[in-house]
């Protein structure tokens, strides 16, 4: 490797004596070993990590032209066996504190040790079972974060159930689709919730989607609030009630699941129309979320890890949850916003709860960091001993910050590259083997073999010469189907390189071989790490009366990296008012949720479209981002009238 000004290597001396992975030739070997010989890489990395009830038959079978993938086929294993019951048989965890707990309040605080929960998950599991939940069935979670929301998962897993957890950022209608789309008979929820001093409205939500699914017959509701929300007779549960049913004693054997059995399915897009759902199965996602946590943030038996990410996103399942109990590490779960009451809220629990490893996202970062360097320093964060990024591209400045204010130059930084899809990182540095770059997410993990195809569909041969990334071998991790509709899982993510995984995203990789995430390539906006598709946006403002046209683009945000930028036309005569801007995001807001707030709303007599009535996101997505002496080539347009007119109103807009 040569050498590079922007390089950071002053943790590697400190890392490398402890690493779980040591040096750069020590990763190399391993690496290559995951390409060369995947069969017996993986099946040592499953020995290792899992306990199984029964030995796969083999460890990896695909059929190309489907899309379909097996690995460690005929082996069979419990999720919830492996991140609680064998801490207690063979590790006497049974005291160690699984989870450190607190509220938006501060004054609302627990801990749960690995026994109790063992306990609780167990207690759940039964109710399931009394209510008549089966094996395969699948059971919606949405739930606020509290440590019942883990809780529920691991039940459902015990027991064999599917859990399909739904972000409580997501309103009534993207729940109802979901609940429709997976056929579940079973809710766990709560009353409400806490976000930024706010009250969360979550029974309600719960109330308003099942009007229109008649088949729930069982709603398990937490009580969070002071106030007793009311419930439907013969169909809602208080959970203390349901769990008072059963003895902390009683037990529930774990259902001995095939590896390729679905543990769990996430939906993360289609909330307006179709619901996508992705599935993760038990072998394969269990072994890669273990095995990423271990080795990413180089996890030690005495770490307290956290993951700042919501449970109801896919860096919540793979990190807060499955990695984190998979290993018997000690986490943290924060039900509020990093804001409230101040900005240093995180920096408060971090000195209060001592943690030692810590990872978060690029626009929770750029958020604090506005805030000033005050809040940080007015707090021990001497515990802290690494730093991780994930779920969007960081960008130079707010890693600085990250690196020398809140790590005081002493952390290293893991900035990792992965997907929903993936289950697990894909591109990301590790502690104690390489200097860091800013802004890189440096090195492939084991067994995944990136490459960077330029628009020809051929690998790029120039480093930094950029292209769209696909990764060439499968990997335990991977989702294996969207449920229900295979097609929807092919088409998108394998037909467009051919038996390659197509992630969607433009990449580059450098000289010294780390790789730079550029940004989506496809009409996907990626929002704090979930994936809104501009055509669903779209949806929503189209269903308003007084609008004619609508197209939906993403645009650089200071804070959230990636903003949402809409363009609208009015039927004619209308007025286009500030109030009917304010009335259409709350349409969104309400049809999908928060997470989808429009950013700026332009007025747009027209837009630009082609001859043949094709509309030019691409010039639409470069005047978002004001960069309105770089259209390309406008000749296509069939009335270069509108781009003016287009141009001169994003001028007026202000505060972008």
């Amino acid at each position: 490797m040569q050498n590079h000004k922007k390089w950071y290597d002053a943790h590697l001396a400190g890392f490398r004596q402890d690493a779980q992975i040591k040096s750069f030739k020590q990763y190399e070997a391993l690496y290559r070993r995951s390409l060369d010989t995947p069969e017996i890489f993986w099946a040592e990395q499953a020995h290792n990590y899992l306990d199984w009830d029964k030995k796969w038959d083999f460890v990896f079978r695909q059929d190309v032209d489907e899309a379909r993938f097996q690995w460690f086929g005929g082996g069979k294993l419990n999720a919830s066996f492996n991140c609680l019951d064998r801490h207690l048989l063979h590790g006497s965890k049974g005291d160690k504190i699984a989870y450190f707990w607190e509220g938006e309040n501060p004054a609302e605080t627990k801990t749960v040790t690995y026994g109790e929960l063992y306990n609780d998950v167990n207690r759940l599991a039964l109710w399931l079972k009394a209510e008549g939940a089966q094996k395969g069935d699948c059971v919606v979670i949405y739930m606020p974060m509290v440590v019942e929301q883990a809780v529920a998962m691991l039940a459902c897993a015990r027991i064999g159930a599917i859990h399909c957890v739904v972000f409580t950022g997501f309103s009534a209608k993207p729940l109802t689709n979901c609940i429709q789309d997976c056929q579940a008979k079973i809710i766990i929820t709560a009353d409400q919730g806490y976000r930024n001093g706010k009250v969360v409205p979550i029974k309600k939500h719960v109330d308003d989607a099942l009007l229109s699914c008649p088949d729930v017959r069982s709603v398990l509701v937490l009580q969070r609030g002071r106030k007793e929300t009311p419930l439907i007779r013969g169909r809602d549960t208080w959970w203390h009630q349901g769990m008072e049913r059963f003895s902390a004693n009683q037990s529930v054997d774990p259902e001995p699941m095939d590896a390729e059995d679905p543990l769990f399915v996430f939906y993360y897009s289609g909330f307006s129309d179709y619901p996508k759902g992705l599935v993760h199965t038990h072998g394969g996602y269990l072994l890669y979320s273990a095995m990423t946590t271990r080795l990413v943030f180089d996890l030690k038996d005495d770490d307290i890890f956290w993951c700042t990410t919501d449970i109801g996103r896919i860096a919540g399942h793979s990190y807060t949850v499955y990695g984190s109990l998979l290993n018997g590490a000690t986490g943290v779960l924060y039900e509020g916003g990093p804001a409230y009451p101040d900005y240093d809220r995180y920096w408060q629990m971090v000195e209060k709860y001592r943690v030692t490893k810590f990872y978060t996202t690029p626009t929770l970062v750029r958020l604090l960091a506005r805030q000033g360097d005050d809040f940080v320093h007015a707090h021990d964060l001497s515990s802290l001993k690494l730093l991780g990024s994930g779920c969007e591209a960081i960008g130079y400045e707010a890693w600085k910050w990250y690196y020398d204010v809140v790590g005081g130059g002493k952390c290293p930084i893991v900035d990792t590259y992965w997907q929903t899809e993936t289950g697990g990182h894909v591109l990301t540095p590790l502690p104690g083997v390489a200097p860091l770059k800013p802004g890189s997410c440096g090195l492939p993990f084991f067994g995944i073999d990136p490459v960077i195809l330029d628009d020809t569909g051929e690998q790029t041969k120039f480093p930094d010469q950029e292209g769209v990334l696909c990764i060439r071998k499968p990997w335990p991790g991977m989702a294996r189907t969207v449920y229900g509709d295979h097609e929807r899982y092919v088409y998108p993510y394998f037909s467009r390189a051919l038996d390659m995984y197509f992630t969607g995203d433009a990449a580059r990789q450098d000289e010294d071989g780390y790789y730079w995430i550029m940004g989506r390539v496809d009409d996907v906006i990626n929002i704090t790490g979930f994936g809104l598709n501009a055509e669903e946006l779209e949806a929503v403002l189209y269903g308003h009366p007084k609008i004619s046209e609508a197209a939906v683009v993403k645009f650089p945000h200071p804070v959230k990296g990636i903003g949402i930028y809409a363009f609208v036309t009015l039927h004619r005569r209308l007025d286009k008012s500030d109030a009917l801007r304010g009335e259409l995001i709350r349409k969104v807001r309400t049809d999908i949720g928060p997470i989808a707030e429009i950013d700026v709303i332009q007025w747009a007599d027209a837009l630009p479209k082609t001859r043949s009535g094709k509309l030019l996101r691409t010039v639409l997505d470069k005047i978002a981002a004001n960069r309105v002496d770089d259209l390309g080539d406008t000749s296509v347009i069939a009335d270069p009238v509108v781009i003016k007119g287009l141009i001169e109103e994003r001028k007026k807009i202000q505060g972008i």
